[in-house]
């Protein structure tokens, strides 16, 4: 590989010659198949090759560090510390020490095992429950995770205090409540807090339809796509992604986690896992979206060992895993 991305026989020898010779050629293959351009290689594989001296790999042969032994080795280097730790993470050496859990934490990562294992929940409704729970106790100001004086009267209040103007919508607020009963409900059951405590927590009203977002026009949609309408790789994968939010209904997550085996182009079909429900639904697929798809894989999409169907426009090329929000709310702006 070193032929390839130097033509000075000294510059190759050196390379060959390096500690961690085995190591150091993984690494710079794995960024090749990611999309990395030669002169970017070539420039991560000057800098192995000083970690490796650095570091001192060679005389601890299997040994993992930790990261702050690589902090301190890099000392004199900082900026090559976020690429030492993505090639020892990529070698399986770097040892992580969790951080310990407190009282409190405990509790919750118990509330959560019971709810994958026991009610089988979904990992986004885990994760949201989890999430409310933790921010309405730190709320409460409960010390040590001790649940015992948490009262009904205490949890109302900061209910109250959350619908107050400028606060949460009637519809979180809802969602919290609900995530509360249930966190108490196991809180009971395991002799965390008193009795009847989930019981008493109580939703606020929400009206049939209040909270109803405005979507925009189909006038509005069409000047949005017509902005995608153009030789601009980021506005050729924007124009499938905006399709599929505008014309089917998508959420996010289910746009991101599209499969290029999710698309049917013999039947004319695509598949869909729902986030909520992870069952798979069936939609057929549009001329107009099924053209934007196309014209997407073939001039824009980068090569990759990936299945997702979007991926990021630099290396290294991954699926898509921020929010789409952006690639939306920029053009809806404008």
């Amino acid at each position: 590989m070193f032929d390839q991305l130097y033509t000075s026989p000294i510059a190759v020898e050196r390379h060959r010659s390096g500690p961690l010779l085995e190591e150091r050629l993984a690494f710079l293959k794995h960024l090749a198949s990611q999309g990395y351009s030669r002169w970017s290689l070539r420039k991560k594989s000057r800098d192995l090759l000083v970690m490796a001296r650095m570091l001192g790999l060679i005389r601890r042969p299997r040994k993992a560090l930790t990261l702050t032994e690589v902090k301190r080795k890099m000392a004199n280097q900082r900026r090559l510390y976020p690429l030492a730790t993505r090639w020892l993470q990529f070698l399986g050496r770097v040892q992580r020490r969790p951080a310990p859990l407190t009282p409190g934490a405990k509790k919750i990562k118990a509330f959560a095992d019971y709810m994958e294992h026991e009610q089988k929940l979904s990992p986004q409704t885990i994760r949201g429950r989890c999430w409310y729970v933790t921010r309405f106790l730190d709320r409460l100001h409960v010390k040590d995770g001790c649940l015992r004086k948490i009262t009904p009267d205490r949890i109302d209040r900061v209910l109250q205090q959350l619908l107050a103007p400028g606060g949460y919508s009637r519809t979180t607020v809802q969602s919290l409540a609900e995530a509360l009963r249930a966190f108490f409900r196991f809180a009971e059951a395991r002799g965390w807090c008193g009795r009847g405590l989930a019981a008493s927590i109580r939703s606020p009203r929400v009206f049939s339809q209040a909270s109803l977002p405005l979507g925009p026009s189909w006038d509005d949609v069409r000047r949005l796509l017509a902005m995608t309408e153009d030789d601009q790789r980021h506005n050729i994968r924007a124009r499938p992604i905006l399709m599929l939010l505008a014309i089917y209904g998508l959420r996010d997550g289910e746009v991101r986690r599209l499969r290029l085996d999710d698309v049917d182009w013999q039947h004319e079909v695509f598949r869909v896992v729902s986030s909520k429900t992870r069952r798979v639904r069936t939609y057929p697929l549009t001329r107009s979206v099924g053209d934007a798809l196309l014209r997407y894989l073939q001039e824009v999409r980068p090569r990759s060992s990936h299945r997702e169907l979007f991926l990021s426009l630099n290396a290294p090329f991954r699926p898509v895993r921020t929010s789409l929000w952006k690639i939306v709310v920029k053009r809806l702006r404008s």
